[in-house]
């Protein structure tokens, strides 16, 4: 598959609208919403990317909405239901931004407001669903916060956070939290491996690829990560026996999703820091690359190895939240610290 038909790939797969159906592993979190004798007025659902949190709230809108709920589910049938169906519910609104990796402007927000000071079309509740609750702009958080403590009639706002620390405090202490978390390794394993032709060793090469996501290794499946994560790791080899140049491999590199990057040589930094520590052979994460980080650690003088793992994750950061970075520069700059951790 040639770069520009796989990138494009990731980016659609990475933005399609999810199903509202649960997920296995939400079985208990489902529980302890719908099983609240009083709904509260707003949900905060945080947790890791790729845990199932859009379908949790999906799942749960629609069961909000329904008339006729039975065993703390939607019935499916009654016309509430059947226009979630079709996703035109008239008293359902998603807030979310107007391009892939944008903020949430002001705007949007106060058309969200003026919309849902309105009456019910339907004549019960209101739901919202915020997603990424991070992408609001101080502005954009601060003209929905009043909304949040005193929602207009039955409102209920559902926000969803991948980045929990990102928000603000206002937001955080408006809402019911509710952390959802990723299912185990062995649940994780046995729903890929329902969803897929793979192996469990292949399973859990791509749940440890995608950070323990069985959504995001899913996705993974799609875009050849395998044959990416090779050709990254032949390029750090060749790095360290000076056969590439950081500038070279910024080039070479420059159609990969720089979140995958900054997630390995995340990992990578730790696994090096932790082996340089304990010498534990078992703690040098995937074997593809586990021979590099043994030889790394001990020649890696601490300090650099610490200033390095803290611009990783520094740039991290600003790679998640899109800030305007010069690809090129920012990768040529992560090759060349990384270079430099193994002295000549």
């Amino acid at each position: 598959m040639c770069k520009k038909v796989w990138m494009c790939t990731w980016l659609k797969l990475w933005t399609v609208r999810v199903s509202n159906n649960l997920y296995p592993w939400q079985a208990g979190l489902w529980q302890s919403l719908a099983g609240r004798s009083q709904q509260a007025h707003a949900y905060l659902l945080h947790g890791p990317a790729g845990s199932g949190k859009r379908a949790l709230a999906e799942h749960f809108a629609q069961f909000l909405l329904c008339k006729a709920p039975q065993s703390e589910q939607a019935c499916g049938q009654c016309s509430a239901c059947k226009l979630y169906a079709a996703d035109t519910h008239p008293d359902l609104a998603r807030l979310e931004p107007e391009e892939e990796g944008k903020g949430i402007l002001i705007a949007s927000v106060r058309a969200l407001v003026a919309k849902i000071l309105q009456t019910s079309q339907q004549g019960g509740r209101k739901v919202v669903i915020v997603e990424p609750a991070e992408a609001m702009t101080t502005g954009s958080a601060n003209a929905l916060l009043k909304s949040l403590e005193e929602p207009a009639g039955s409102t209920i706002f559902l926000l969803i956070s991948h980045q929990f620390s990102f928000l603000l405090p206002t937001i955080k202490s408006r809402c019911v939290l509710q952390v959802c978390p990723l299912p185990s390794e062995a649940e994780s394993v046995q729903w890929l491996q329902q969803q897929s032709e793979l192996s469990e060793e292949q399973c859990r090469t791509l749940l440890a690829l995608a950070s323990g996501s069985p959504l995001n290794a899913q996705k993974l499946l799609h875009v050849d990560v395998l044959a990416i994560r090779e050709q990254v790791v032949t390029g750090v080899k060749q790095l360290f026996k000076q056969q590439s140049s950081p500038s070279d491999l910024a080039l070479a590199w420059a159609k990969i999703p720089p979140e995958l990057l900054f997630d390995w040589f995340c990992q990578w930094a730790q696994l090096i820091l932790r082996y340089k520590i304990s010498e534990d052979e078992s703690q040098l994460g995937l074997p593809d690359m586990g021979v590099v980080l043994k030889h790394v650690a001990p020649r890696a003088p601490l300090a650099l190895l610490l200033e390095t793992q803290d611009w990783l994750l520094e740039h991290r950061q600003k790679v998640l939240r899109r800030a305007p970075l010069r690809a090129d520069l920012l990768l040529e700059g992560l090759l060349v610290r990384w270079q430099a951790l193994l002295p000549r």
